[in-house]
């Protein structure tokens, strides 16, 4: 079919589309569609996941394969959903209609935005706790005097303790590991405020015990304050992302150039900067360096497609996609040296090697952070910024997330719920606040960590897997770049083919068997969650990847002939999207 031919085929089905979704709104400006992919991308993943596995891997030799995963998978795969949500003007539950066979991967990725919305829901109330507290004149992690402090609690880590409460805190930590399933941690004081203050948290996952009004009150902010900035669509959010994309740089620039004053901070950023390249001879390290790229960019998400849905049809793919990879690597690096130099301080400070006072997820911001904060001179601003730009980095991704999602029930149902938008935005914030004070029990913490566990590699490779299989092979890497070639006037460069259709799917047919022959149960401070869950999270993971075979079933089911016959026929007779 010539380009012409295309084009007019493309403008009688644009207008099909537009008598479909005829309240679709476009960004204000190509600045505003930046900074929400910006936003989206850099998430949480990138403060308090990528600085652990740097020191956890080898410092600098963690860059080698993360850079690697970047250019040859994160690059080539940003450009296929940026291309597709922008040519299809869809959002990702419908844009992989392309090839019908397997629409059900936008299903899967709808519902795994879904999840992930909900449960950035609890991340976003404890910043918010940690914020009110930043505003007290003591702020309540920095001593040992609260209603909550045990006789072991220390208000600093140290090496070398002396006085008679750091001796007692040793003793009564070597003497009750197994029940305060705090191994291998001293009980300080912002620990204490964390698990007995913030969580009061139970022994386990079976112990839900009662809900704590505090988070309840947290969580209901938390929600209502990302479904408030989705109120009028793509034009609230892109007024609200000049503040939390942006922000977020400038408070971490901040906080590095505090941190450098620091004794001790150097040695933390020399360890960040210096590669052991013996670890790059380990499987793990590449593997965990696939899975960070995929964590932190954000492909197979959803996010990505919804967003570029919003975006006019002749814009920039390529452009767009090299500057949103550049940024986001620049700021994984940017905080790995905030981290490093705030480790190197406290341990310089504690008299205690680096990797003891390091710490991954969520104990790093509440743990390990609180701590850096007492520390400098006047906390109380100091604690404000960094939790404030914590909150705005988690608001961006759920905002991604939730969009996703909105964005799919307005496209499923375009007639039912086409004007009744701020209703279906209520009707799912009701259902996100009433199901996420499942988080404000005492056993929270540990309902948070295991669909985090779950809401895992394996998904997010298979479905980059099939992405790649459809873009490269079913659909054609030829009949892609057609299309693209129709929105910029430009085809797709020949290493994205390849990536597409040989590089991408290899790797993460290998990545995905390396996880399912390393995976392990969820370990959470200490505490190893009972076998059967083990089972109930394989289900959780399997349950995100059901629409796929459904939805394939049911096509093979409506057409006859062979498998073959039926997917070919079907990418034949849809159109580009």
């Amino acid at each position: 079919m010539e380009l012409d031919e295309i084009e007019a085929d493309l403008i009688n089905k644009g207008t099909e589309k537009s008598k479909r979704f005829p309240d679709r709104d476009n960004w204000s400006n190509s600045f505003e569609y930046l900074l929400s992919l910006i936003g989206f991308t850099i998430g949480l993943g990138s403060i308090w996941r990528f600085p652990y596995l740097c020191l956890k891997n080898g410092g600098g030799a963690f860059l080698i394969p993360f850079f690697f995963f970047t250019l040859l998978c994160g690059v080539p795969l940003y450009f296929l959903e940026l291309s597709l949500g922008q040519f299809s003007g869809r959002s990702a539950v419908l844009a992989w209609s392309l090839c019908p066979l397997f629409e059900g991967i936008g299903y899967s990725v709808t519902m795994l935005s879904m999840l992930g919305a909900w449960y950035y829901g609890p991340v976003m109330a404890w910043v918010l706790l940690y914020i009110g507290y930043s505003f007290f004149p003591t702020q309540p992690w920095s001593t040992c005097d609260n209603i909550w402090n045990t006789d072991a609690c220390v208000v600093l880590r140290m090496g070398n303790p002396t006085g008679t409460n750091n001796s007692t805190a040793i003793t009564s930590l070597k003497a009750n590991t197994s029940k305060t399933n705090e191994q291998g941690f001293y009980p300080t004081a912002a620990t204490e405020f964390w698990r007995y203050k913030i969580l009061n948290a139970s022994p386990g996952i079976e112990d839900w015990g009662t809900p704590q009004w505090h988070l309840i009150l947290a969580l209901f902010f938390s929600y209502a304050s990302s479904f408030l900035c989705i109120i009028k669509g793509v034009k609230s959010v892109g007024k609200v992302v000049y503040v939390t994309a942006l922000g977020p740089f400038v408070l971490l620039v901040v906080i590095l150039i505090r941190s450098l004053f620091l004794e001790g901070s150097t040695d933390g950023i020399i360890m960040y900067l210096k590669p052991d390249l013996s670890k790059l001879l380990s499987y793990q390290i590449w593997l965990e360096a696939a899975m960070q790229v995929f964590y932190s960019l954000g492909p197979v998400w959803g996010g990505v497609t919804t967003i570029a849905s919003y975006h006019k049809f002749r814009g920039n793919i390529l452009k767009n996609t090299m500057i949103i990879v550049a940024v986001h690597t620049f700021s994984n690096c940017l905080c790995g040296l905030v981290v490093f130099s705030i480790l190197g301080f406290l341990a310089h400070e504690a008299g205690l090697s680096i990797t003891e006072v390091a710490e991954s997820g969520p104990g790093l911001v509440f743990l390990v952070y609180p701590e850096f904060l007492t520390r400098l001179p006047l906390p109380q601003i100091w604690a404000v910024i960094f939790f404030s730009m914590l909150f705005m980095v988690g608001l961006d991704s759920q905002l991604g997330c939730l969009e996703t999602l909105i964005s799919a029930l307005m496209d499923i149902f375009p007639k039912t719920l086409g004007r009744r938008k701020h209703l279906v935005i209520a009707t799912v914030f009701a259902l996100y606040f009433s199901t996420g004070t499942i988080f404000s029990t005492q056993g929270g913490v540990y309902i948070f960590q295991f669909i985090d566990w779950y809401l895992s590699a394996f998904i997010i490779f298979l479905v980059a897997f099939l992405e790649c299989i459809i873009a490269g092979w079913i659909y054609g890497a030829e009949r892609m770049s057609r299309d693209i070639q129709l929105m910029t006037g430009r085809s797709i460069p020949v290493f994205v083919r390849v990536s597409w259709s040989f590089i991408i799917p290899t790797l993460m047919l290998i990545a995905g068997i390396g996880v399912a022959l390393k995976f392990e149960r969820p370990v959470y401070r200490g505490y190893v969650y009972p076998d059967y869950l083990g089972i109930v999270g394989m289900f959780v993971a399997l349950f995100l990847v059901l629409p796929i075979p459904i939805v394939m079933v049911k096509r093979l089911l409506q057409s006859p002939g062979s498998f073959m016959q039926v997917c070919l026929k079907r990418t034949e007779n849809s159109s580009s999207v």
